[in-house]
C-alpha cells in the first residue's frame, strides 16, 4: 500500500515446475513460491507433494480447466487487491497445453505485471534430445480425440514442411500414430516418454516402427511425439490410372504407400485404388 492508501496490485508469476525429476525446479521459482501470498494450482493434491518436498507453506487454490473462466476472475481480483500468485500447472510450464493462458490474458487486460519464470516443459526438452536438424517445428500439442477429427486434423497437416510435434496420452498413443502412419506415409519418427523421469525412453525409428513398440508394450507416461516432413512430390496427372503411372516411375513409393496417398488426396475408396494400383504395378513386371 502506498502513502496515498490506494492498494498497489500484485504480481502475477507463471511459475514452470518440474515434469519429472524435482531437481529440475529453478532456484527462483523456489524463492518465488516461498514468498508469494498464494499459489494456483492445476491439481492442489499434485503441487502440494512438490511444495512438501521443499518445505513450502504457501497456500494453494485449484486453478483447473473446467473452472478456468470463473476463477481467472476471482484470482484477478485478488491481484487487484494487492496479493501476488503463482500460477503453476501439473508439470512444466503454464499455458502450453494446460491452463493458463486465459488468467494471464486477464490479468494482462487489468494491468497485472506478469513475470514468467522459466523452466522445464517437455516440448524443448523432447527437442533437444531429437536431433532434429530443421531449424523450425510446429507444435500442436494434443490431436483431437475423436478418430474423425484427429484424421482430419492429420490430414491438414500432411504437406507441412517443417517437423510436427504433438503431446499424447498412453491411452491414445497407438490411435494417433496408427493414424500418422495411414495418413502421412511411414515417416521418420521419435518419441519421448516419461521425460527426465526413472524409467525415461527416448525412441527413434519410422512411425511404423514406433507403433508396433506401442502395440507391444504397456505404456505409462505421456508422449511428446515429433514427426518429420514427408517428401515433397508434386505428381503429374489428370486421373487416377495417370497419377498411378507417375508414381510407379518416378518414386521409389511402395504400392501401399502411393494406394494411401492417393485415396487420401482424391476421396477415394482405399480399397479401390489398390486394385487398380495392382493392376498399374503388374504391368510394369510383365
Amino acid at each position: 500500500m502506498n502513502t496515498n492508501d490506494e492498494i498497489t496490485p500484485g504480481i502475477l508469476y507463471i511459475a514452470a515446475t518440474p515434469i519429472g525429476n524435482l531437481e529440475d525446479i529453478t532456484l527462483r521459482c523456489l524463492r518465488v513460491l516461498g514468498e508469494v501470498d498464494l499459489i494456483a494450482a492445476e491439481d492442489t493434491r499434485h503441487t502440494r507433494k512438490l511444495l512438501t518436498h521443499f518445505e513450502i507453506s504457501t497456500p494453494l487454490i485449484s486453478y483447473y480447466r473446467e473452472k478456468e473462466v470463473e476463477r481467472s476472475k476471482q484470482l484477478v481480483q485478488r491481484l487487484l487487491e494487492g496479493e501476488s500468485i503463482a500460477l503453476v500447472s501439473d508439470a512444466g510450464t503454464p499455458g502450453i497445453s494446460d491452463p493458463g493462458a486465459l488468467l494471464v490474458s486477464n490479468a494482462r487486460e487489468a494491468g497485472i505485471v506478469i513475470i514468467p519464470l522459466p523452466g522445464a516443459s517437455a516440448l524443448t526438452t523432447a527437442l533437444s534430445a531429437a536431433g532434429i536438424t530443421n531449424p523450425h517445428f510446429l507444435f500442436l500439442g494434443f490431436s483431437p480425440s475423436k478418430k474423425s477429427q484427429r484424421r482430419s486434423f492429420l490430414t491438414s497437416l500432411r504437406d507441412a514442411p517443417w517437423p510436427l510435434v504433438f503431446y499424447e496420452s498412453p491411452r491414445r498413443i497407438q490411435g494417433l500414430l496408427s493414424d500418422i502412419l495411414d495418413i502421412m506415409g511411414d515417416r521418420k519418427g521419435f518419441w519421448g516418454r516419461e521425460l527426465t523421469k526413472a524409467f525415461e525412453e527416448l525412441q527413434s525409428g519410422t512411425i511404423s516402427e514406433l507403433l508396433d513398440l506401442a502395440v507391444n508394450k504397456k505404456n505409462r507416461g505421456e508422449f511428446v511425439v515429433i514427426v518429420e516432413p514427408g517428401a515433397v512430390i508434386k505428381a503429374e496427372g489428370e486421373n487416377l490410372q495417370e497419377l498411378l503411372l507417375w508414381y510407379r516411375d518416378n518414386t521409389s513409393m511402395s504400392l501401399k504407400d502411393v494406394s494411401r496417398k492417393l485415396a487420401t488426396d482424391l476421396g477415394l475408396s482405399r480399397s479401390n485404388v489398390y486394385q487398380e494400383a495392382l493392376d498399374v504395378y503388374k504391368e510394369k513386371h510383365d
